[in-house]
């Protein structure tokens, strides 16, 4: 995610860093020299092309941003269910290890509540970096060594879902905590209610992950938006000569911009900078959990280039 200070109105036309113009910068490209060509084409009068009515551009121009606005928004709205599951499962964690400290007499050194407890918050720190290595298809051994020892994290990764595995283990721990009595029954409602909505957080978000926009919206919008700028310089090249290629160049830009950032922004989970910073929200996570425990926390995860991973 792109995390800086908002750049002044003139600053902000030179920032490349987190805009998507690397990516279309080939396609854009690729439409100025057609655009250019065919400008050329016609000065030098080597093609007579005839002057259309921009009436069929502005409709289906009108069409174009319609669909591509559809799309923004349904990918927007999958980034932005996203980031409040990701937001819910910081404050779960954070509430329950505030309600086992409550529930709990952690008052004897060494206790048999205090070292259950610390295995719970434990496998809830483990459950969010499963689930982030899960929905990023990447390998969370590192993280997890902080959190569990060698034998746990080769049971886990046994499991085909470690991120379930990790809450039916915590919930273990909860059963646990109400057999020797530490906690009444009231008490265990409480602590897995919490797990049962971390339970939440990681369907929806394995949800989002696994049910893509349908690929008919990316094909329609996708091919009308190259039909239509590989036509503009035909309806503009009469009228603006030259500066037709220019022209073109800039309505590509928006509308491959538009196309590509939706594309980036209906996978939230991935690594792109616009992506959501799972990273630094398992971070906030370790430190809630770490400050809890009484251990050291580590520290919060900073931008690299404006980007939070």
């Amino acid at each position: 995610m792109i995390v800086r200070p908002r750049p002044n109105a003139i600053a902000l036309l030179f920032v490349i860093r987190g805009s998507v113009v690397p990516r279309i910068f080939p396609h854009l490209l690729a439409v100025g020299l057609f655009a250019a060509a065919v400008s050329a084409l016609h000065e030098l009068r080597w093609l007579s092309v005839p002057e259309f009515s921009l009436a069929p551009f502005t409709l289906l121009g009108v069409a174009l941003s319609i669909f591509l606005g559809f799309r923004n928004n349904a990918s927007y709205e999958r980034w932005w269910e996203a980031r409040k599951q990701w937001g819910a499962m910081v404050y779960e964690i954070r509430s329950l290890a505030r309600s086992s400290e409550t529930l709990l007499d952690l008052q004897a050194e060494h206790s048999a509540a205090g070292q259950l407890r610390h295995d719970l918050l434990h496998w809830c720190a483990a459950h969010c970096h499963a689930l982030r290595g899960s929905l990023r298809q990447q390998d969370c051994r590192n993280e997890l060594k902080s959190w569990l020892n060698d034998e746990d994290i080769e049971r886990l990764f046994s499991h085909r879902n470690p991120a379930e595995y990790c809450l039916r283990r915590a919930g273990r721990i909860i059963g646990e905590l109400y057999r020797q009595q530490h906690i009444d029954s009231v008490g265990l409602r409480i602590l897995d209610e919490h797990l049962t909505r971390l339970a939440a957080v990681q369907a929806a978000s394995e949800r989002i992950a696994t049910t893509p926009l349908p690929f008919a919206y990316t094909l329609l919008t996708h091919r009308t938006a190259y039909l239509y700028c590989y036509l503009l310089p035909f309806g503009l090249v009469p009228s603006l000569g030259w500066y037709a290629a220019l022209f073109t160049v800039i309505v590509a830009y928006t509308f491959f911009g538009l196309d590509v950032l939706s594309e980036e922004m209906e996978e939230p989970f991935g690594c792109e900078a616009n992506d959501l910073p799972l990273d630094a929200l398992c971070r906030i996570n370790e430190i809630s959990i770490a400050e809890s425990l009484g251990e050291t926390p580590p520290p919060l995860l900073q931008p690299v280039k404006h980007v939070l991973q």
